[in-house]
């Protein structure tokens, strides 16, 4: 069910106590020579999408929130960021809005690094302030956190060839919209760091946190191997993933 096809009145007769309500966070930022803006949006607007179509009678799944916590991005000309105390303001008032309606177990589903910190601190702060509310649930995850299996699975790239503008990213982009991907400006970019500390990829966690500028890392605002993408690796990351994130909301349901 999507709440952009509904009218208020069909929307005050839902009985939300009994749904999953699905929230997807994009972003609008740089992602190298050969990907567009959209790219964090487009994949996880499609995993969300493909989940409310398995699930239809039990989500309710709400329009991307496109807007990113995107900060380190901004060297880059294109990207469009919300810093992160109005983010988690932005946030949490949407999710008043989704209480107010009704709905108790309500799903952050990210699809952008950057959104991370801000929505961790969201939760922790909707936690205080819905105290009050009987049998409410928020919880947040990243897709490639839900879905690690798939990714190591179908990933040909060694550690740091997945990362932003990646070879899995750029899979995906070309299994949903091979016209908006470049293939012959993609090039392998990123950190070349081999210590512990320092490594970067999206199933790597750093024992040390730090903060980096994405200019600081990469010349071309890539961190990753887009060049082993292909559109069937892209068919196979999306269907993997879009299992596994449907496999938690079943079990979220249960809740």
């Amino acid at each position: 069910m999507l709440l952009e096809n509904l009218t208020w009145p069909e929307v005050k007769k839902l009985k939300l106590t009994d749904k999953v309500v699905l929230f997807p966070f994009g972003s609008f930022e740089q992602h190298g020579h050969h990907l567009p803006l959209t790219t964090d949006t487009d994949i996880v607007t499609a995993i969300a999408r493909r989940i409310e179509q398995a699930r239809s009678k039990n989500t309710l799944c709400l329009p991307t929130l496109w807007p990113g916590h995107s900060t380190h991005h901004l060297f880059f000309p294109g990207t469009l960021s919300v810093s992160q105390m109005p983010y988690i303001k932005m946030v949490t008032d949407l999710c008043q809005s989704v209480v107010s309606m009704g709905g108790r177990k309500i799903f952050l589903l990210n699809g952008h690094g950057g959104n991370d910190v801000p929505l961790r601190a969201a939760v922790r702060e909707m936690k205080s302030d819905f105290k009050n509310v009987k049998d409410l649930q928020f919880v947040f995850a990243s897709y490639w956190n839900i879905a690690g299996k798939t990714i190591k699975d179908v990933r040909e790239s060694d550690l740091g060839g997945i990362g932003h503008a990646c070879e899995m990213e750029t899979s995906i982009m070309l299994h949903l919209h091979p016209d908006r991907v470049h293939m012959d400006r993609a090039k392998r970019d990123g950190p070349k760091h081999t210590d512990i500390y320092r490594k970067s990829d999206m199933q790597y966690t750093r024992p040390v946190y730090f903060v980096n500028e994405f200019h600081e890392v990469s010349k071309t605002g890539v961190i990753g191997d887009p060049t082993l993408a292909t559109a069937a690796k892209g068919k196979k990351f999306l269907d993997g993933i879009v299992k596994e994130v449907t496999a938690f909301v079943d079990d979220f349901a249960k809740w």
